[in-house]
Parts: C-alpha cells; structure tokens; sequence
C-alpha cells in the first residue's frame, strides 16, 4: 500500500489493526482513509524458466504447450521411469545419457533388444533416439536440446532392426517387460492397419499409461483404424500432430471418437544418432510430448494412477475450434495447466 504524510508509527498501527482481517476487507478499508493513496494485494509472482541448453529456441513445440510455465514448478524425477518402445535408443549420446533407465534387477544395460534378444538397444535408424530427446533430454545442461521432461529415466525397449520395421511379437514382449519391472509408462510412435488381438490384450494387462502415435495418413481413425492407437482400451491416449498455428498437421491422422488430444509434431528438433540433433515430422513426435508430460505429471504427484494421468492430461487440454470434430478432446496438450490441476487436486 502507498500512504501519504504518514508517520512509521501510524503505518504500524494501521497494519496491527488489519492483521486478522481478510485481503479485500483490508484493501476496501484502507482505501476509505483519506490519507491512504491506494492499497493492492502483494500480489505473488512467477519466474518463466527457460533452460540454458544452447539449441532450445528452435524448440518451437515446448512454448506451445505451456512446458516453460510448467517448469517454474517442477523439471522432473528420477524415481518415474518411461519405456520407449521404438528401433532402440542411442545411450551413449551426451543429451540423454544422463537420462537412461538402467537394469539393476536382471541383466544390466538400458534396457533390451526385443528384436534380436540381446542386451544392447543400441537405436539403429535414429527415430527412437530422436522420440527420447523429445521426452527427456537433459534439460538445463549446457549441451543442445530439453526434453519436456529434464529429469526422468528412459527404457530403450528395442522392437525392431536396421531396416525400419517393427515386429508386433517384440513389442508383445516389451509391454510385459515393463509391466514386470515397474515401467508404468510406455511411448508408442508406431502402428498399422493390421488388429492384432494378443496386442490388444498385452496393452490392457498393462497397469500403466500406453501413449500412441495416431498414425500418418492423413485419414480418420474412426472410419480407418491405425493400430494401436485405435483399441479402445482404457489405459491409450492416442495423439494427433498439428503444426504452428494450431492446425492439424496435412499427414497427420484424427479421429473424433479414436483421437484423444494434439501436440507439435512438424519441424520438431530432437537428438539424433552419434551425439547429433535434427529434425523431424510425425505423429511420431508428437507422441512424446505428451508421454513428457506424464512423465512430469508422474513425478510431481507419485500417487496418480494411470488414468488419473490420462484424465488430467486430457482435461488440460487447449481447445481450439479448427480442432472440433477431429480430436475427442479437440484440445492441445498443455503441461502448465496439467501441473496446476494435479496441484489443486493434491
């Protein structure tokens, strides 16, 4: 408050006899003294965190879904563990390094190749190294990217080869590898046309959270289902991919009823192979934004089950009207609003 030609002493006379008073109760007082010039709330603010990393402004996706905001109130933890099934992960590069799940209980290393059935989910293509940094490169580490995620444990769960394809039976294999290990969520930026009953089955046995890719296309999931992101199960939060302006991105797939929420998917700069970064576009990316923010969400409140994470994702959401009728929720992810509903929710 502001006073004018009053004494220290009166000041604290003043504040003593408003002490139990409330803050507008207060404030509508002491406006009604003709010596007080105005009175306002000490009104609380807030710091906008932007990480030191040296390539984080071309990370265009991360302000669209409010990631800064959220990170004023948390970055992450080590205790939530996320498995990335995809083509591997490149371990060794030095933005995610610090980041990678490690296998104390069986046989080391961070992860397994479910393709090959070995230890080493070493990625052989880049598209899962560049869906991790997405989740959770190390953020605020002098070195290129931030996940949305900064802090968090990745699973490499290596389904597939060199050669691009993806094998439903690995993928079979790593869903029950992350049920048995505590893995309660799990990126999928992958699909076909193709149903696959013992997939379906294997996901709902999964007591954790199952984030997919919405598929390619360009075409509607409710009339031409992409698997897996079509099942009904419970526990999938299917994501579509838009652009800058909020628009569905021209490949990506939607689905008012199948489709459950957007995130940036074009032009988005991640970690690639051998310690470099580059872009890519694709539901693919998009995928992970959202699997970053559950792995935030996990983090900040360890109680959320499953779907109480998907329930709070999706009812954060930005709506947008150009999204109506193509998305369920025909919303944006948006991490500040999620972190500020698990707060009141607490």
């Amino acid at each position: 408050m502001l006073f004018h030609d009053v004494t220290a002493r009166e000041k604290a006379v003043i504040s003593l006899r408003l002490k139990d008073e409330s803050v507008n109760n207060a404030i509508e007082k002491l406006m009604a003294n003709p010596r007080v010039l105005y009175a306002e709330p000490d009104y609380y603010m807030e710091t906008h965190i932007i990480p030191n990393d040296p390539y984080y402004d071309y990370l265009w996706g991360m302000p669209k879904i409010k990631a800064p905001l959220a990170w004023n109130h948390f970055t992450g933890s080590p205790c939530v563990s996320v498995g990335v099934i995809d083509g591997g992960i490149d371990y060794s590069h030095p933005d995610i390094n610090g980041n990678m799940w490690v296998d104390t209980q069986g046989k080391g290393g961070y992860g397994w190749d479910f393709y090959d059935d070995n230890c080493d989910p070493m990625d052989g293509f880049g598209h899962g190294t560049h869906v991790a940094g997405i989740i959770g490169a190390v953020g605020n580490n002098f070195i290129g990217t931030a996940g949305v995620c900064w802090n968090v444990k990745m699973a490499a769960l290596k389904i597939g080869g060199s050669s691009k394809k993806l094998s439903t039976s690995a993928a079979i294999k790593a869903i029950s590898f992350a049920r048995e290990n505590g893995i309660k969520i799990l990126n999928n930026s992958w699909g076909s046309k193709a149903f696959s009953n013992t997939l379906k089955l294997a996901i709902e046995r999964y007591d954790g959270l199952f984030i997919d890719s919405a598929g390619n296309n360009g075409t509607d999931n409710d009339l031409y289902p992409s698997y897996p992101a079509s099942y009904d199960s419970k526990n999938i939060i299917s994501v579509a991919a838009v652009g800058f302006n909020n628009h569905l991105a021209p490949f990506s797939n939607y689905g008012a009823v199948s489709v459950d929420i957007a995130a940036p998917g074009i032009n988005i700069l991640s970690t690639t192979l051998n310690g470099t970064y580059g872009y890519k576009s694709g539901t693919s990316m998009a995928a992970p934004h959202v699997t970053g923010a559950a792995a935030l969400l996990k983090g900040y409140r360890p109680d959320l089950t499953a779907m109480d994470i998907k329930d709070i994702i999706l009812h954060s959401a930005d709506r947008h009207r150009c999204l109506h009728g193509k998305i369920s929720t025909s919303g944006i992810l948006n991490v500040n609003k999620m972190i500020r509903k698990a707060g009141l929710l607490s």
